[in-house]
């Protein structure tokens, strides 16, 4: 037990290696110790309870960003924002819990084997933590790197490789502290080779002068749903996005910017007060500009009633028609639908968004023709853009991806840990990530993961770039997805094995 109390306080520490702390080397070093903790294990159980120790630690502080979304809803006490942040941080231990076993199970009398199954075995499991259960693949590893240079790497790996890589670097300081020092020089070598490849391809072919302008309103949640607040939000949109100039331009608003609904198929008055919605926004176009701005859609299959509504992206262009709609596909547990509604709304559950209708979700990745010089767009709405490999439609490629958040809810944790994650999409892909959120992190993101332009937390503004260039062609991860960290983790338990049954 009083190593699990040491994992737990390692874990915890180890969290400040994400945004917004981002002290990344407190990573490394917290696996080196987790890498001892494990290996004084007596058995399995103590192995498994020490890894879910780690765990718990690490997310407890780490998401620490969802109790602060209780605190802008009435409906629940927000003390239970506390109660469900370490719910949740005991589920998702478990994760780092089957890691560590795997890595006792094989490594426990080799340490180089320990090392070598713990990485792969990290890697593995971080990939069914986005998946399992709808997933929640919040602050992998490769999070910490992420404002690195070494964000690079994931092009080549992934995310989940580049998790792995962290758990190995943090192995080997371990086992060089235990004087085998020549795993250090090898997997320093080896990321170092990973960060030179991709860094050294040919740079993208420039563009032409694609205007866009990212806006933030610095519209806080505890305004957003206010009553009678939409007209002052549609006032600061307006004054920040300005009249269009005559030269094509790409205006991108947040998650939701509008709230009423911009696509309403109830009565004739909610079709009209849908459309008036939609010509005061597209108001503010030129004749070739166009506006991606998130905002409702409501179904009716009678004309009269609600049957469903969508978190959406609206393409919209001059006189409001709209060129194109994508519905969030991977909606957020609690927030956007409550799950077994008629069971725990009777206990006085809700979800943490406002209404009591579910919205349902879309068929999943899409890119959308925005005609012109614009070309195509694909299209990821707030925490979407987490699910390494499944944030692009693979059989229509777009040039860039749009990523509006609504990230108001969260606090000051939560908008730098999001952003971070952007940019290992925009790496993986070798595509720009372009996000407007109300409150920030807004930003312009190159495909190589880099910032170009970017608001900071809480301040109102606008981001005028020319929109960056894709990759010349799509990196190995784009092409093949989660099958190369997948394979890679499933390579390091087996070589780990294999050198484990030779030195015997």
């Amino acid at each position: 037990m009083l190593y699990a109390l040491y994992a737990f306080l390692v874990g915890a520490a180890s969290a400040f290696g994400f945004e917004p702390v981002a002290l990344w080397p407190i990573l490394p070093v917290a696996f080196a110790l987790l890498c001892e903790f494990i290996c004084r294990q007596k058995n399995i159980w103590r192995a498994l309870l020490t890894g879910w120790a780690f765990g718990v630690g690490q997310f407890v502080v780490g998401l620490n960003w969802i109790a602060t979304a209780f605190t802008f809803q009435s409906n629940m006490p927000a003390w239970l924002g506390w109660i469900a942040v370490v719910l949740l941080s005991l589920y998702l231990a478990i994760y780092p819990a089957m890691a560590s076993g795997l890595a006792w199970r094989f490594g426990r009398d080799n340490r180089v084997t320990l090392v070598l199954v713990f990485g792969g075995a990290w890697a593995i499991t971080e990939w069914l933590r986005g998946t399992m259960f709808t997933g929640f693949p919040w602050n992998p590893a490769a999070a910490a790197l992420a404002p690195t240079p070494l964000v690079t790497i994931t092009a080549l790996i992934g995310t989940y490789g580049l998790s792995g890589l962290v758990v190995l670097l943090g192995g080997a300081v371990w086992l060089e502290y235990r004087k085998q020092w020549l795993p250090l020089v090898l997997i320093v070598g080896v990321t170092a080779l990973l960060w030179v490849l991709p860094s050294s391809a040919v740079p993208p072919d420039p563009l032409a002068l694609l205007n866009i302008r990212v806006v933030q309103p610095n519209i806080g949640q505890e305004d957003k749903w206010r009553p009678g607040f939409d007209e002052e939000a549609a006032r600061r949109l307006a004054q920040l996005s300005g009249p269009g100039t005559g030269d094509p331009r790409l205006l991108l608003w947040p998650e939701a910017a509008i709230t009423d609904p911009l696509d309403d198929a109830r009565t004739d008055e909610h079709q009209a007060f849908a459309e008036f919605q939609r010509t005061r926004a597209a108001s503010l176009l030129g004749p070739n500009d166009r506006l991606l701005t998130g905002g409702i859609a409501i179904a009716s299959n009678d004309g009269a009633h609600v049957q469903g509504a969508a978190n959406s992206i609206f393409v919209l262009m001059p006189g409001g028609k709209i060129l194109g709609r994508y519905d969030k596909a991977h909606l957020v547990p609690y927030g956007e639908y409550l799950p077994m509604r008629p069971l725990l709304s009777t206990i006085g559950l809700s979800r943490l968004a406002p209404g009591d209708l579910d919205f349902s979700a879309g068929p999943g990745p899409r890119t959308l023709d925005l005609g012109g010089e614009w070309g195509k767009v694909g299209l990821q709405l707030c925490y979407e853009i987490i699910f390494s490999g499944d944030v692009v439609d693979e059989k229509h490629r777009p040039a860039f991806i749009f990523n509006p958040s609504n990230d108001a809810w969260f606090g000051r944790w939560g908008p730098p840990q999001h952003l971070a994650q952007a940019r290992l999409r925009a790496a993986e892909e070798g595509l720009p990530v372009i996000r407007s959120t109300p409150t920030g992190i807004s930003a312009v993101i190159d495909g190589r993961g880099n910032i170009v332009k970017s608001l900071p937390w809480r301040q109102a503004g606008v981001i005028d770039a020319v929109l960056p260039p894709p990759a010349n062609s799509p990196p190995p991860f784009a092409r093949f997805g989660n099958i190369i960290p997948l394979g890679l983790g499933f390579l390091l338990i087996v070589g780990g094995i294999v050198l484990r049954r030779r030195r015997r």
